[in-house]
């Protein structure tokens, strides 16, 4: 007798399979080109700080033993770094595992989670991995618009992700506008801050989070030392939230989420302020030179505040943005394609080294020229 396919093998739970799988920046060139520069995953270009790559080398000799399961040390130098009380710090493999074990501990099905048109895709899916439904809060002018997810909260409402700044473009809400999105907010749903790319922000009416998370019982912020600190492969997160709230995600996290190596390096790397000088003092020169010279050839940029741009094409097959990206790889330029956030005609770039970044101007100058 012939039996169906989930009769005779196991069957993932209902809404694991309507997830689509996240799909990161390619990171190859075509076969034959004989210099790379990978600009698709918003990485450091100067890498990562001498102290930590040394803190790496210390700790290899000792990997027989299992780490602190509480990464005190990591949560006491992050305290010290942001003036915080390491007891409202946990720590993660990455800020990804944070933002799934937020939505596992306070969605359940049928409850909803909202987050902005332009949003990262992580957080549609953990939204719908804890059973729960993706609400999409339109954005204005890519920005996203505390009205419009005031607007989107719903009775079942148990979640907000809000990404400040927004990856991919760049952009972020003000603090006042937080802070009036959190005002009109019911006390039992969940603001979640992603504020990834804070250390970048050089604006006046930014703030991360830390003085509203102190003051209120239902926001957290959530942070990572990929960006600015050049980590993204020791992937390390943390998040600054109640008392509360850090008692429901130590019950949830696994017992040594965040390896040995990984808390040595990012120790060193808190330490190191040099580094994170040198870095923030690299972007602000190549970020506005980006952004004006591409204007320049006739592109249209998305104003950034991170470390990336969001580089918009014209229409046609022409100088389509799967044309340029084509163009660009073949070349050792590797961008970011992001039709998934909702710009089927756009490229992300993060700001590269010199090298990079003049190379990527002059290759989309004659691209758009050819």
């Amino acid at each position: 007798m012939n039996q169906a396919p989930d009769q005779i093998r196991p069957r993932p739970r209902a809404g694991i399979m309507d997830i689509t799988a996240y799909v990161p920046g390619k990171s190859t060139a075509p076969a034959g080109v004989a210099k790379v520069h990978k600009l698709s995953s918003n990485e450091n270009p100067l890498g990562a700080s001498p102290a930590a790559i040394e803190a790496v080398r210390d700790i290899a000799g000792r990997l027989e033993y299992y780490p602190d399961g509480s990464a005190m040390r990591l949560r006491q130098a992050i305290a010290e770094a942001h003036g915080l009380n390491p007891a409202n710090i946990v720590c993660s493999n990455g800020s990804d595992e944070i933002i799934g074990l937020l939505a596992q501990t306070y969605l359940e099905p049928g409850d909803e989670g909202i987050y902005t048109e332009h949003g990262f895709l992580v957080y549609q899916s953990y939204i719908r991995a804890a059973g729960a439904v993706p609400v999409v809060a339109k954005e204005t002018d890519e920005r996203a618009d505390a009205d419009a997810i005031l607007a989107a909260v719903s009775d079942r409402t148990k979640i907000v992700f809000l990404a400040n700044p927004n990856n991919p473009t760049g952009t972020y809400m003000p603090f006042e506008e937080v802070r009036r999105l959190h005002a009109g907010l019911p006390g039992h749903v969940l603001l979640v801050l992603d504020a990834a790319y804070a250390e970048y922000v050089r604006r006046n009416d930014y703030e991360a989070g830390v003085e509203l998370v102190a003051g209120n019982q239902n926001v957290v912020m959530t942070r990572t030392f990929s960006k600015i600190h050049g980590l993204g492969g020791a992937r390390i997160g943390w998040m600054y939230a109640p008392a509360h709230i850090i008692d429901a995600m130590e019950r949830m996290r696994g017992p040594f989420n965040v390896n040995a190596v990984a808390i040595e390096a990012g120790v060193a790397a808190l330490r190191d302020r040099a580094h994170v000088e040198r870095t923030v003092a690299h972007n602000e020169r190549w970020l506005p030179w980006l952004s004006e010279e591409l204007t320049k050839i006739g592109l249209r940029v998305t104003p950034s505040v991170g470390n990336f741009i969001l580089i918009h094409f014209p229409e046609g097959e022409r100088h389509s943005a799967a044309a340029a990206d084509a163009y660009l790889s073949a070349q050792g330029y590797i961008l970011r394609r992001v039709a998934g956030y909702g710009f089927p005609n756009a490229l992300r770039m993060t700001v590269g080294t010199e090298e990079a970044n003049r190379g990527v101007v002059a290759a989309l100058t004659q691209f758009l020229k050819d």
